[in-house]
């Protein structure tokens, strides 16, 4: 499937032309988002959470404690999902069509309850290592009593739609001739040097994981 079925569910209305149904492109944002957030209904309630991801082919992970009313919740009824990266501001001539290049994906569907232990294991690898790829290899692994204590919620991303926005701001033509700079100014997130636990042995160096950052 190279494109994910348009739907009423899923389909950008506002700003449709900045809407892409590409599954590669929405699983590159998904991937390249730090966190995502997740909302739902709960006792009649709005909620709405940050967490961590991970993703396998079409499936997202999330994890939490057994004992979070958000886990229930998730896998009661349908949610939200929002990814978004911040790419660049958008400085216009006018305060109106001030705006943000950004790339961001929405999903919706019932998060389902991961009960194969082969499988939660591996979401767990999958999603330590979206927080830092190769991190698993580097560390102990969950034991027998983390499994225990720890669930792990799966979702299929097959009713998602991606919107994202490139390019100069769009100014209303009478607005072009005034003497206001206008542009846009590019914005990354910046990794900054490692700092060691106070705790850690000082003969322990960084791992690769981390150095790899820094290419």
């Amino acid at each position: 499937m190279s494109q994910i079925n348009i739907t009423k569910q899923n389909k950008v209305v506002r700003g449709a032309k900045r809407a892409n149904y590409d599954v590669q492109t929405i699983f590159s944002i998904v991937d390249a988002a730090t966190i995502c957030h997740v909302g739902t209904s709960m006792n009649q309630k709005t909620i709405l959470i940050p967490t961590i991801h991970g993703r396998k082919n079409d499936t997202l992970y999330i994890h939490g404690s057994n004992k979070s009313r958000m886990v229930q919740a998730l896998t009661e009824q349908e949610c939200c999902l929002v990814f978004s990266i911040v790419d660049g501001l958008v400085l216009a001539r006018s305060a109106f069509h001030h705006s943000m290049n950004y790339r961001s994906v929405v999903a919706y569907g019932t998060f389902e309850l991961v009960k194969d232990y082969d499988e939660k294991y591996d979401a767990l690898n999958v999603i330590t290592d979206h927080v830092l790829p190769g991190r698993w290899e580097e560390v102990r692994r969950p034991n027998q009593k983390e499994m225990e204590i720890t669930s792990v919620l799966k979702m299929t991303l097959d009713q998602a739609s991606a919107k994202i926005r490139t390019g100069d701001p769009v100014d209303d033509q009478e607005d072009y001739a005034l003497p206001i700079w206008a542009g846009t100014v590019p914005y990354q997130q910046h990794i900054e040097n490692a700092v060691p636990d106070t705790k850690l042995d000082p003969e322990i160096k960084i791992p690769q994981s981390v150095l790899n950052l820094y290419k």
